[in-house]
């Protein structure tokens, strides 16, 4: 059971982490705008989720791993996106959804190349 805490904690604990900062009302944009943000704070999503889902990193990442932790932190961008529609000051944009599962593929992907470039648990 204490594994299972060890590994959705941080997960539960990003997602939170998101909601708090999308609740916020009209927050002001930072220069160059908030796609970079949004690709950047999924892509951390998107770690946490994989290792999660994989039992660990480094760990080879099968194309399983890889498409339900795409779902699930995927799914949560277009959550966190319906939620803002309720935030004043703030709304949805598919455009910040694209930024998101931006992040969330390149963060699942760099989950999958240290896989394959890290040493396995037996020979470590």
């Amino acid at each position: 059971m204490s594994r299972r805490i060890s590994l959705w904690a941080p997960v539960v604990v990003y997602m939170a982490a998101i909601f708090y900062l999308s609740s916020m009302p009209q927050p002001p944009l930072p220069p160059g705008g908030d796609k970079p943000w949004h690709s950047t704070g999924y892509f951390g999503l998107a770690v946490v989720v994989t290792r999660a889902v994989a039992g660990g990193l480094p760990r080879r990442i099968t194309l399983a791993v890889a498409a339900a932790a795409v779902a699930i932190a995927a799914g949560y961008g277009a959550t966190d996106e319906f939620h803002q529609m309720f935030v004043p000051g703030r709304s949805a944009d598919f455009n910040d959804l694209v930024a998101d599962v931006v992040g969330v593929c390149t963060g699942t992907g760099a989950c999958w190349a240290w896989g394959i470039i890290s040493p396995s648990r037996d020979e470590l």
